[in-house]
Parts: structure tokens; C-alpha cells; sequence
């Protein structure tokens, strides 16, 4: 069984400036400094583009990040503007071996398609709850929720997911694919990396996935 390590899920875009630096700039300079492909959906989708925030490991390292499309999700809560959201967010994880961190303190766990599954199933639900909940009872739900993604993602062959076949720069590829009354989420590898994604209110069915040629069209 794929083991997934606990990373932090993608938020909603960055607003804090240092020194002076627009966030939006700091947002890309974390996507320029990463050693592995972004992904994003094909040119097939023409709508808006934005990005969102990347992941880093202890030694700065960066392990993973999202590109969005559409609409940018806000919380659901008891907004039901929020349910005609039409969205879909491309996770992209630098795939790597178990290996020491970079100051040796450490070790820094494997990724695999386990760890884009959990990041996009945490991603769905960062941004989901339902509307009936009381605002104080949400952080309980989020973490039930939560951990059932994390299992969820460590069992991919399991009855919960089913198998997706998208094209990756045009070459059909396998996903492991599940629907929720959240949204969808799907994982599979490719090229080098692990791709995750979740939406809502656009069908996975019909995506296709290509390298980002320039991540800095994608609005921040």
C-alpha cells in the first residue's frame, strides 16, 4: 500500500506582500523555482487561469503546487452562490524517492500518485461544507473529512475509486477517479510527476491535461 505523508493542502491565493513585492509576483517566483513540469488543462479549456500557492519542503524545496481554472472556489458555507462555481484545480507533485532533507536532520518521504490524490481531496474540501453547518462546528467536520480523504488516497484500488482514462499532452493515461457530494477528485502520473485535480460544476470526463508553457499567463 502507498503511503501518502501528511503535506499541507493548496489554499486560496496569497494577498501578503514582503518588502514591498506584490503577492502575485511572489506566487510566481515560487512556481519559476521549481525543478519539475507544471500541468494545467489543455488548450481545449479557454476560460480564466490562476494560480494558486506551492508547497515546500523543510530545505525550501518546492514539492508541489496548483493551477486553477475557471471560477476561484470560496467557501461553500451557507453561500449558495458558491454551488454554481464552475472550477477545476491541476495539483502537480514533484515525484521523488524517500531521501534525507536538505539541511540532514531529516528524512523526507516518497511521493507518489497517492500524494497528488490527498492534495486534491484535501483541495476539494478546503472550500466545502454544508450549508446547514454552524460556522463552530466546521473545523470538526473539516477534520473528519479530512482524514477520510487521507485514507481514501492511501487506498486507491480500493471500491471507492473508479479508473479514469485523460489525456496527458495528448496521451491517454489512467486516473483513479472518485465523485463525492463535494465534487470530484482524480490522480495518476505522467512524465515524470504525479498530477492531481478536483472540481466542481465542470466534468472531469471531458479534460485534458498539458505542460504550462508559461506559468506566468496564469493570473495570481
Amino acid at each position: 500500500m502507498e503511503t501518502t505523508s501528511r503535506v499541507g493542502a493548496d489554499g486560496a491565493p496569497d494577498t501578503a506582500t514582503a518588502e514591498g513585492v506584490p503577492a502575485a509576483r511572489l506566487t510566481v517566483d515560487g512556481y519559476l523555482q521549481a525543478p519539475f513540469p507544471w500541468y494545467g488543462l489543455d488548450e481545449a479549456f479557454t476560460g480564466r487561469r490562476w494560480l494558486m500557492q506551492v508547497g515546500t519542503a523543510a530545505d525550501g524545496t518546492v514539492q508541489h503546487g496548483s493551477t486553477g481554472h475557471g471560477d476561484e472556489p470560496s467557501v461553500r458555507g451557507g453561500d449558495s452562490g458558491a454551488d454554481k462555481q464552475r472550477f477545476a484545480v491541476v495539483v502537480t507533485v514533484a515525484s521523488s524517492p524517500v531521501r534525507r532533507s536538505g539541511d540532514g536532520t531529516g528524512v523526507l518521504d516518497a511521493t507518489t500518485v497517492s500524494s497528488a490524490a490527498w492534495l486534491a481531496g484535501s483541495g476539494l474540501l478546503a472550500y466545502t461544507w454544508p450549508p446547514q453547518m454552524d460556522h463552530t462546528l466546521r473545523d470538526d467536520w473539516l477534520d473528519q473529512q479530512t482524514e477520510t480523504a487521507f485514507e481514501l488516497a492511501d487506498d486507491l484500488d480500493g471500491p471507492a475509486w473508479s479508473v479514469l482514462s485523460l489525456p496527458v499532452d495528448g496521451v491517454p493515461v489512467p486516473f483513479h477517479y472518485r465523485e463525492s457530494e463535494f465534487g470530484w477528485v482524480l490522480a495518476g502520473s505522467a512524465h515524470g510527476v504525479h498530477i492531481g485535480a478536483y472540481g466542481r460544476g465542470m466534468s472531469a470526463y471531458g479534460l485534458g491535461f498539458s505542460v504550462v508553457e508559461d506559468i506566468a499567463s496564469y493570473d495570481a
